[in-house]
């Protein structure tokens, strides 16, 4: 007679971003949709669309909203110390930690994770699954709407299908010029220091703003940005890595 099956546990995951919920579905370690939500305005009742016989596992840089997560049934909150990866500091993101941590596990170490969200980051870990470190700057839409918002006379700036001239002949290309050639500028430097320690190293792009960057990227500069790997999932394989180990 054969071995009764184990039943898969169905969790989900959740990534409390800057502007939005990240939610992820899984049976047991295979992940099988993931879609994005809008912040929570109260605290979750007989409306909220997940199902109490769920668990969430919840990772967040917004105390604000895990607060109001936490009055759900059956939260667990992700942790720094809970993560396998060496080397971390108190003030590191749980964002960045996973998608680090989720990369190395799908695409192998060491490597370097670029996030395009609202903020733009770079985290990067080595062969030992230590950080090695990274960075933190706006992001592009954040950057666009900073001008907007801080300055009496310049417009609001959607991001362009492609890359805008470099030396713009109005307001609104100049805007998208001085944005996109910047920062895609920075990021080749960042790659390119990267590769100068770790040759062999995947370069990792998540993130919403990830397949229009990418595209600047390949655009602007074809050798670097034809290498780059997109995956939007990395924080939630971070994430799986770490319920596992429950």
């Amino acid at each position: 007679m054969e071995p009764q099956r184990r039943k898969e546990k169905n969790w989900l995951g959740l990534m409390i971003g800057n502007s939005r919920l990240h939610w992820a579905q899984f049976v047991g370690e295979t992940l099988e949709k993931a879609w994005d939500t809008d912040h929570l305005s109260t605290i979750p009742n007989s409306q909220f669309p997940i199902p109490n016989s769920q668990s969430i596992y919840l990772a967040s840089v917004v105390p604000e909203q895990t607060a109001l997560l936490q009055a759900y049934t059956d939260v667990r909150v992700i942790t720094l110390d809970q993560l396998p990866l060496e080397g971390v500091y108190p003030t590191l993101g749980i964002d960045r930690a996973l998608a680090v941590l989720g990369a190395g596990e799908v695409w192998g170490l060491p490597v370097l994770v670029i996030d395009a969200g609202t903020a733009l980051t770079f985290t990067g870990a080595d062969a030992n699954r230590r950080l090695v470190g990274g960075a933190i700057l706006p992001g592009l839409r954040l950057q666009l709407n900073s001008l907007a918002q801080k300055t009496a006379a310049l417009p609001k700036i959607e991001l362009p299908g492609i890359v805008p001239p470099r030396f713009a002949r109005n307001t609104r290309q100049a805007i998208q010029s001085g944005v996109i050639y910047t920062v895609l500028a920075g990021i080749k430097d960042f790659i390119e220091a990267w590769w100068q320690d770790f040759p062999e190293s995947k370069i990792i792009l998540t993130g919403g703003d990830r397949a229009i960057l990418l595209s600047y990227l390949q655009t602007q500069f074809p050798e670097i940005g034809n290498h780059v790997i997109t995956d939007p999932n990395i924080i939630f394989l971070g994430m799986r890595s770490v319920v596992s180990s429950y």
